[in-house]
Parts: structure tokens; C-alpha cells; sequence
């Protein structure tokens, strides 16, 4: 099957290839090919009623960005060319996401602290347009989580997370409005930015109603506990987090499978593979794994958050009841545009942007 080729308009600079938060550059090309989605069929959803809400339960980190040309040596000392603190955190940006993009209602249930970066966060988060932000609860005993952001000049980085809240701030677990909530949402989404048995209560309360669970992998470094693991419809890591979980070799598209296989074993149905610049690969069992190069952003700035955009994007238009290929499609073009703006949630794409992106591109 010959590799579809994806194509800007003439105008403009030449497309600079856009990687996921956290995703190896490196592995080899993914004999995929990709068929245009009309992109008339997400505007037609409009004209339908709203979808179910889509309800994030997760992280909410004040991140602080330092720009470095290099990341320093053990004990060396570097200077940084800027610094600034943003809103994110998987949970935060993923609801980001989906109150920009979704025809529905998005909701965040999350922990912030008491403090100067919880209020940066809930007043982000408000900012962001389309978040319900009354689940985000303050934890009164916990500082807000926090993450140091290393920018590099190329937009790669490297984070290290703080979890304070995440972490400290679920003593009572999730409120029975909250559980409520989940059980008449359209998708959970969650990550591994707060503790496993909170994802569990959360997936646990969803799957009772019939409600799909996304989980995305991000996050803790540690194995996904199997009562977790087993509540999960959709399983999505990158290809270093699902080489790391499964303890198996990621670099060819036959070991990606091969390692999505045994995600399978461990009873996840689904695994959609975020593949750096080779794009992603939703792997079904039973089936032919689905494919999705990605659609070149003009500039990559930043990668921080294009998993979580990615992510979410593909939440909204499976809400929207859209088949997985045009899920993809819709989700590679949010990321293309994430990238292309500094900061997590102020790069999250609103909807007509990523539907101008659509109609934009052609596959031949």
C-alpha cells in the first residue's frame, strides 16, 4: 500500500514535522496509507443536538517553562534564555482541549491547592472557553501540583512533575455528584497524574453505565495496576510509554504491534499508539491496525501538551460518533496546531481552526 503524501497549500513556509510530548522521533516508517475524511462531517454534527458531555478526571499542574538551548550535565549549572509559569497538567489540558473543540459540555474533576497556583489554574482554566470548572475542588491541606517544563530550542522538553494536590487532594475520593457526572458523560477521559485507585473509582463508576473509558499513559512511571487496566476501553501511550509498560522493543512498526499485542493480553481491547513523527496507530484486536500520518505543522514551537491535544481531539469526534480513521484524522490536526503555539492549554486549538486545517489539507 503506497504511503499517502500530505500537502499544504503552496503559500507559506515548508512544514516543519511536529512531535508528541515525550514521543521518540525515531521510529520506522509505518506502512500506512490515509484516506481524506470529509471534513463536512463534523461541521454536520452541529447541526444536530449537543453530544453527552465529555468528563475529564485528572490533573491540574502549574507548569513552569524555562527555555535552554541544552538540558545541564549532573552538577552542572545552565542558564536559561526565559522563564514563565502556565496552566497544564494532563487532566487540565485534555478538558482544555475538549471545551474547545466539543459541540457538547466538557467537565474537569481535578484537585488544586489553596494557593496562588491553584487560582493561576482555575482562572486558566476558565479563560480556556468550554471547561465546567465546579468539579475542580481546592484541597485545603496540599500546594497545587507543579511541573518544571525544559524547553529546548528545537520544541522538544523534558518535565518533572510535582504532584502535590493530584496526589494529596482525593483523601474522600470522587463526591457522588462527580461519580454521577461520569456515569452520564459521553467518554471518560484520565491519565496517571493522580493516584491509580482514583482512576479506578472513576473507570469503575463509568463502565457501570455503559460509558467508555480513554485512558492515556502518561503520567506515573509505574505499571497500570490489571483492575485498572481491565476497566480501560481505550488504551493511549506513546511509544516510549508502551515500550516501558510492556518491557518490550518499540522502534519498528513490528514491535510496536507486537507490544500493542500484549496490551491486548492484559485484556485492553484498543491501543492507540502516538507515534512522534510517524503519526499513530490505533491497533483493534481482531483487526488491521488503523493508521494516521501526521498533518505537518508549519512550525513546531512546542510540543508540551500535543499528546493530551491529541488525545482529547479524538474523545470529542468519537462522541460525535465518527468512525475511529476520522477520530484520527481530526485528533493529528488538532496536534498539528498545538505545536505550533508555546505553553499547554494557550496552544489547544478551538474547533474552527482544527475544521479550517481539514478542509486545508489534501491527501492524494
Amino acid at each position: 500500500m503506497a504511503q499517502a503524501r500530505v500537502r499544504f497549500p503552496p503559500a507559506g513556509p515548508t512544514p516543519a514535522t511536529a512531535f508528541f510530548s515525550g514521543s521518540n522521533p525515531r521510529p520506522a516508517h509505518l506502512p500506512f496509507s490515509s484516506k481524506r475524511a470529509p471534513a463536512s462531517l463534523y461541521a454536520a454534527a452541529a447541526a444536530n443536538a449537543p453530544p453527552a458531555p465529555i468528563v475529564v478526571v485528572g490533573s491540574a499542574n502549574a507548569d513552569i517553562y524555562v527555555e535552554v538551548d541544552r538540558l545541564p550535565l549532573v552538577g552542572e549549572t545552565v542558564a536559561a534564555r526565559a522563564g514563565r509559569s502556565l496552566a497544564g497538567g494532563k487532566g487540565a489540558n485534555q478538558a482544555a482541549c475538549g471545551g474547545r473543540l466539543a459541540l457538547g459540555p466538557t467537565y474537569l474533576v481535578a484537585r488544586v491547592g489553596d494557593d496562588a497556583n491553584g487560582r493561576l489554574l482555575e482562572g486558566a482554566l476558565a479563560d480556556a472557553g468550554g471547561v465546567r470548572t465546579d468539579r475542580v475542588a481546592r484541597a485545603p491541606d496540599a500546594p497545587s501540583g507543579h511541573a518544571v517544563v525544559m524547553l529546548m530550542p528545537d520544541g522538544q522538553n523534558s518535565i518533572i512533575i510535582v504532584g502535590g494536590a493530584n496526589m494529596q487532594g482525593w483523601a474522600t475520593g470522587i463526591g457522588a455528584e462527580d461519580l454521577e457526572l461520569i456515569q452520564k458523560a459521553g467518554v471518560l477521559l484520565l491519565q496517571r497524574e493522580i493516584p491509580d485507585w482514583v482512576n479506578t473509582q472513576a473507570a469503575r463508576a463509568a463502565k457501570s453505565a455503559g460509558v467508555p473509558v480513554i485512558m492515556d499513559a502518561g503520567g506515573m512511571d509505574a505499571p497500570v495496576p490489571q483492575d485498572l487496566l481491565s476497566l480501560v476501553d481505550i488504551f493511549s501511550p506513546n511509544e516510549t510509554e508502551l515500550a516501558r509498560l510492556t518491557g518490550m522493543p518499540t522502534e519498528t512498526f513490528e514491535q510496536i504491534s507486537q507490544a500493542a499485542g500484549e496490551c491486548h493480553k492484559m485484556g485492553v481491547k484498543q491501543v492507540l499508539v502516538k507515534l512522534g513523527s510517524q503519526g499513530s496507530a490505533l491497533f483493534v484486536e481482531g483487526e488491521k491496525p488503523i493508521g494516521q500520518p501526521i498533518i505537518p505543522a508549519t512550525e513546531v514551537i512546542d510540543t508540551t501538551g500535543a499528546g493530551d491535544t491529541f488525545t482529547s481531539a479524538f474523545a470529542v469526534a468519537l462522541v460525535e460518533g465518527k468512525p475511529k480513521e476520522e477520530c484520527m484524522r481530526f485528533a493529528a490536526a488538532a496536534a498539528s496546531l498545538c505545536v505550533r503555539v508555546k505553553g499547554a492549554i494557550p496552544s489547544m486549538p478551538d474547533r474552527k481552526s482544527v475544521m479550517k486545517l481539514l478542509e486545508s489539507v489534501q491527501v492524494e
